[in-house]
């Protein structure tokens, strides 16, 4: 599991589209940010690999499996920009096609080692990859909730340390 989170103050969320994996990712770790008092502290935010859901809310059913959970769900998708690799410390990518597209992205090795895969800090979960609920059932959106509560957990404690 990765540890070297000393330096980080602003996270990114991606994943695809950005209106499942990541906006989930976002408002879980604002969530826990907010329980913690660190709200403030932290910059938060989450993008996709495409631009093809651009503008749009987070997607229905992920957004009501996270109300169910107390998340807020808000955001709007929008598609990684350059600029994202100099204002964010640590890019999680949500699975292995899209940690290789923001590599690609990156414009520099500093950049590209801003880029973590997310389930590199699951401790409760032993999935590599946080998978794309979009075409399956509920219990996917549920699934996909549950790794990214373990992961953001992991990280916080990491960074309050």
């Amino acid at each position: 599991m990765s540890s070297n989170l000393e330096n980080v103050r602003s996270i990114l969320f991606v994943c695809m589209g950005n209106i499942c994996r990541s906006p989930a990712g976002e408002n879980v770790m604002r969530k826990l940010l907010q329980e913690e008092g660190l709200a403030s502290d932290l910059l938060v935010d989450s993008a996709g690999t495409i631009n093809f859901h651009s503008g749009n809310a987070p997607d229905s059913r992920m957004s009501a499996a996270g109300r169910r959970r107390g998340l807020p769900m808000t955001g709007s998708a929008r598609q990684v920009r350059q600029d994202d690799f100099q204002k964010f410390d640590l890019i999680l990518a949500m699975d292995n096609e899209n940690y290789a597209n923001l590599a690609h992205l990156a414009a520099s090795p500093a950049e590209e080692a801003k880029i973590k895969r997310f389930c590199e800090f699951c401790a409760d979960h032993s999935d590599t990859e946080v998978p794309d609920p979009y075409y399956g059932g509920a219990q996917g959106f549920e699934h996909v909730l549950d790794l990214l509560e373990d992961g953001c957990s992991q990280i916080l404690q990491k960074l309050k340390k």
